[in-house]
């Protein structure tokens, strides 16, 4: 035993989640949250109280709640799985009926001051599911159809609750989250296959039902998937999003053209441009070392997860740090394709950048566990 390991070890316990705490990953946070500050800042035109204050104090709170979450026991967490997910659905299906709308969707609900959105809570309740359920469930098990079934309910009927809000990108999370939890749990791939070979097959068969009598999704819908392979079809109606955030993309170049120096974004020509296209604006003013440098930093939060989950001898935690690091994963990976033109505008924020109180708080939470994890694993 090294000094070091026998000084901590000699520290009491309840001071020595402190030291056993991931910091390095808290600081990665931390540095992609200012990120965000400052690009909230600057597409309010240099005022702080519109965006960067909110969101500054939310972090806040934020970090408060990782830590404390932190410091519980993952043994707890695991015995809240059921309960979050069971929580967490009966949020959506309140929503359904007395949910409050906005911009033609139905996905909040106002409790006092606070705006929650359930399907947030739906990506991380969802998560700790699974891993509770292949946690319990004998590995020789984990690929009999009778088993493999639970979990793809567990993930469907959730995800069916957020699509008839209607919000495309939390279905797509939840249906990749789920699938992913699922796969690293050991869930044979030749499920994945079948699943991946009928997805494809089914967009084979929209195409060419296209002008049909058995025509399968209706002419403007046809319309939307034109437009996004081809936005210029439409510039100033349906691709007007993705035209402008190109531009701006485009307008970058290595080096930006400074901060708040955007034309795009300080002449608001970018729609959204304070939560879902707000990696544009840092594209633009910081070009592309500035976009580069926060997908250094996400790939850096990334690593850190999937080595403390590999280093972690249980099972539940391991898969539960795992799941949420191919959760984070899949928020900005849809979020800078979609700015990018590569997938279709399904309204996914950047994470810890974008503005949005449910957004960050559950990342916040989130995280916490993955902290919880790491500062209770055995040692």
């Amino acid at each position: 035993m090294s000094y070091l390991e026998y000084s901590v070890k000699s520290v009491p316990s309840g001071l020595r989640k402190v030291f056993y705490f991931n910091w390095p990953l808290a600081l990665l946070i931390a540095a992609v949250a200012s990120a965000g500050f400052l690009m909230l800042y600057s597409v309010a035109g240099g005022n702080l109280s519109t965006w960067a204050e909110p969101q500054m104090k939310r972090f806040a709170v934020g970090m408060v709640m990782m830590f404390v979450i932190a410091m519980v026991p993952i043994w707890f967490w695991r015995n809240m799985s059921v309960l979050a997910y069971a929580i967490s659905l009966m949020l959506l299906v309140f929503v359904e009926f007395f949910g409050t709308v906005g911009m033609g969707a139905q996905r909040w609900i106002d409790i006092g001051p606070l705006r929650l959105q359930p399907s947030e809570l739906m990506k991380i309740a969802l998560v700790m599911f699974l891993a509770a359920y292949y946690d319990w469930l004998p590995v020789r098990k984990v690929s009999h159809p009778v088993w493999v079934t639970i979990p793809v309910l567990i993930v469907i009927l959730p995800t069916v609750l957020v699509l008839k809000q209607p919000d495309l990108g939390t279905a797509i999370l939840l249906l990749t989250g789920g699938g992913a939890v699922m796969f690293l749990a050991g869930v044979h791939w030749a499920y994945f296959a079948a699943v991946i070979g009928a997805a494809v097959g089914l967009v084979w068969t929209v195409f060419e039902s296209r002008g049909t009598d058995w025509q399968l999704i209706k002419d403007y819908q046809f319309r939307r998937i034109d437009t996004f392979l081809d936005p210029s079809q439409d510039p100033l109606g349906a691709g007007y999003h993705i035209t402008q955030s190109k531009i701006a993309l485009g307008s970058g170049g290595w080096a930006g053209r400074g901060y708040m120096q955007g034309t795009q974004s300080r002449l608001n020509f970018l729609p959204e441009k304070h939560t879902d296209f707000i990696f544009t604006t840092l594209a633009e003013e910081f070009g592309f070392i500035g976009g580069t440098s926060l997908l250094i930093l996400y790939a850096l939060i990334i690593l850190f997860c999937v080595s403390s989950a590999m280093n972690n001898q249980n099972r539940y935690a391991a898969l539960l740090t795992l799941g949420i690091a191919t959760t984070f994963f899949l928020f900005f990976a849809v979020n800078m394709s979609m700015v990018m033109g590569l997938a279709p505008v399904v309204g996914v924020p950047l994470p810890l950048v974008s503005y949005g109180g449910s957004a960050m708080l559950v990342l916040m939470l989130a995280f916490g566990l993955v902290q919880s994890a790491h500062v209770h694993k055995p040692r």
